[in-house]
């Protein structure tokens, strides 16, 4: 383990996006942004939907750390002791994001017109994530 670094694990319903050490998180929650570093009181929260980034701590094997950006939807954070859990109900990796595929999708759900009430709210959701998916996509986050 890294000296002054903490483990971090990204995970979604269905895959296991990071399990690794980390110097940094910057954690877009339901409320705004918050930064997770070594020694961090303990927090549960909400996440939100934004850009979750992840300063990795240098690695013995390869000497060098860097930085990786997730674009993430919604689910729970939780930091105890030296161990950052994100649970996140969708989860994308930066540099993963095509920007022709994600433009492709914002336009496709602009033209949808919901029902009622119920997918009103879940059509919101997912107009803020396509919009969040073409940003990053045109920003080349990542490592």
């Amino acid at each position: 383990m890294a000296k002054n670094s903490f483990r971090c694990k990204l995970v979604t319903p269905t895959a296991a996006l990071v399990d690794d050490q980390c110097t940094y998180a910057s954690v877009p929650a339901h409320d705004g942004l918050f930064g997770v570093m070594p020694g961090r009181a303990p927090i549960l929260a909400k996440l939100g939907v934004g850009e979750l980034r992840l300063e990795m701590a240098d690695d013995a094997k390869t000497g060098k750390g860097g930085s990786r950006s997730f674009l993430v939807g919604g689910g729970f954070v939780k930091m105890a002791g030296d161990e950052l859990t994100i649970l996140a109900e969708s989860a994308w990796s930066a540099e993963g994001i095509s920007a022709s595929d994600a433009e492709a999708e914002l336009r496709k759900l602009e033209g949808v017109k919901p029902a009622d009430e119920t997918a009103r709210a879940a059509h919101t959701r997912d107009l803020e994530l396509a919009r969040r998916r073409v940003a990053m996509a045109r920003h080349g986050r990542g490592i």
